[in-house]
């Protein structure tokens, strides 16, 4: 069936190729038309490459016959282009998102002067190496050569105007650029900027910074890598349109597919790369980020807030960190308080503020501030004020002898899971408390729970886990009235999650 179908669209486009070269077509006409209508420019002319055809008796080479879901992403990514604004693709596997953002590149390298179109990924290799069919470039070289003369540009010599890492239309002017790693977005402007496996990139927020200052139009492409990352983040904000490639969409795929694809693989992988799950794709989180969602489908109305309000403060640097204020009463947990660039006198005076408002000493029993940190100068300042007698100062860093906590930061965080894994609770709808709260690691020291920490948490997702932090706050401090943790008394130094 391919076959035939194949041999019909060749035999249509040299018909159509006739027309033109006979004159019969006006080619002035239909440049202008294609210059408007990509999907029938790539339609019409465009090639792929699937060397697995081989195997089954088809060509490698075959012509680029866009399903609809394809259809429909050339047009969102024109409507980011000439809106001037971001986008993200989130994919399963498979589904030919390369080769589409390769055809969106060459039709506009062709039919617009002087854009720039750029394309990143993690590594150089997968960006342009020569002979490699996996490379970007190698597919853009190949989408170019096998386009009729017709529409390539005049002049056009591969060997020339096509050097590594850089593709040259020396009729208009217009360039296709490639940057790897760390180098994305420190090259020049571009018109649209496609982000291959955005999701895997080892820097991504020095890359986005970068690419802020370079265009005005980056494309996120990428399976989801765990919940923690900001690709997750991005998809997840309400700030960037977004576009999703389901394998469902995809009508070469079928049930029967999908059961292959579960049988041979592992579920991690099914899970990130097949079923676009955030949660599972996240193989080592200590909190399952299907019971955070469950939970933040629960409303306030459908909890029963028994006790009185325990108030977690974690408190950030003068950076990028945030103070992030969190008050839960039993099953009950408000939307979370986020504060920038307030030092700890500040703080202390928002916290006193937030309480009065939440009915004072009578309604809040305790207000837990983690010391191991910028939280001291709060914490000092909250001992002389009205509410000294409810505050709790916890180093998190501290050993414990319970015989199951590596420290102090283990034993809140099993204390929050078993307190989600009791349902109803209701958790504030928050993307970014989600996807800190399920995406924190753990492992086991010596037979001891030992918890990712925020070191090592922000240098794997470029962020402190400000808001994930606050909540489990709340689960530390047996005794409200006291000036320190009672289960602090031999602390430690510095201990890294990862055993240092």
């Amino acid at each position: 069936m391919h076959s035939e179908l194949y041999d019909l669209i060749f035999k249509q486009r040299v018909k159509r190729l006739q027309k033109i070269r006979n004159g019969e077509t006006d080619i002035v006409a239909l440049r202008a038309y294609y210059k408007d209508n990509p999907v029938d420019f790539i339609c019409d002319w465009g090639m792929t490459f699937d060397p697995r055809n081989a195997e089954i008796g088809l060509p490698a080479t075959i012509p680029f016959l866009l399903f609809e879901r394809q259809k429909e992403f050339v047009v969102w990514t024109l409507e980011r282009w000439r809106g001037r604004e971001d986008g993200l693709a989130e994919k399963s596997r498979d589904m030919g998102v390369s080769w589409l953002c390769v055809a969106i590149a060459v039709w506009m390298w062709t039919f617009y002067e002087g854009t720039v179109i750029g394309f990143g990924s993690r590594k150089e290799e997968y960006v342009d190496k020569i002979g490699d069919p996996k490379s970007l470039f190698w597919k853009v070289r190949k989408f170019i050569e096998l386009l009729p003369r017709e529409f390539r540009p005049k002049g056009w010599d591969s060997k020339k105007h096509a050097p590594h890492m850089r593709i040259i239309n020396p009729e208009n002017g217009a360039s296709i650029v490639g940057e790897a790693g760390d180098n994305i977005g420190r090259g020049n402007r571009t018109s649209i900027y496609f982000k291959d496996e955005s999701a895997f990139y080892e820097r991504p927020e020095a890359i986005d910074a970068s690419l802020s200052q370079t265009s005005n139009c980056k494309i996120d492409v990428s399976t989801p890598n765990g919940n923690g990352n900001p690709f997750y983040r991005k998809r997840h904000s309400g700030k960037v349109p977004v576009f999703t490639f389901h394998w469902t969409q995809d009508p070469r795929k079928d049930e029967a597919w999908y059961l292959k694809q579960k049988d041979q693989l592992d579920p991690v992988i099914v899970a990130q790369e097949i079923d676009i799950d955030y949660n599972a794709s996240t193989s080592d989180a200590f909190i399952d980020g299907g019971m955070v969602e469950d939970a933040q489908r629960i409303g306030p109305a459908d909890v029963d807030p028994v006790g009185m309000w325990r108030l977690g403060v974690d408190a950030g640097h003068f950076g990028d960190d945030e103070s992030v204020l969190h008050f839960r009463r039993g099953r009950l947990n408000l939307p979370q308080l986020t504060l920038r660039k307030l030092d700890g006198v500040q703080l202390a005076g928002r916290v006193e503020e937030e309480c009065d408002e939440m009915g004072g000493l009578k309604k809040v029993e305790a207000i837990i501030i983690e010391l191991d940190g910028p939280g001291v100068s709060c914490f000092d300042q909250l001992r002389q004020g009205p509410y000294a007698k409810i505050v709790i100062g916890v180093h998190t860093g501290a050993r414990l002898s319970n015989g199951k906590d590596y420290n102090r930061r283990a034993n809140i965080w099993r204390q929050a899971r078993d307190y989600l894994k009791e349902p109803p609770v209701s958790l504030p709808r928050c993307a970014e408390f989600k996807s800190q709260l399920s995406s924190m690691r753990y492992k086991y020291k010596d037979g001891f729970l030992l918890m990712q920490n925020k070191r090592e948490y922000k240098k794997a997702y470029g962020c402190s886990p400000d808001r994930a932090d606050a909540f489990v706050l709340t689960f530390a401090g047996g005794q409200a009235a006291t000036k320190k943790d009672p289960l602090n008394k031999r602390k430690t130094g510095g201990t890294s999650w990862m055993g240092g």
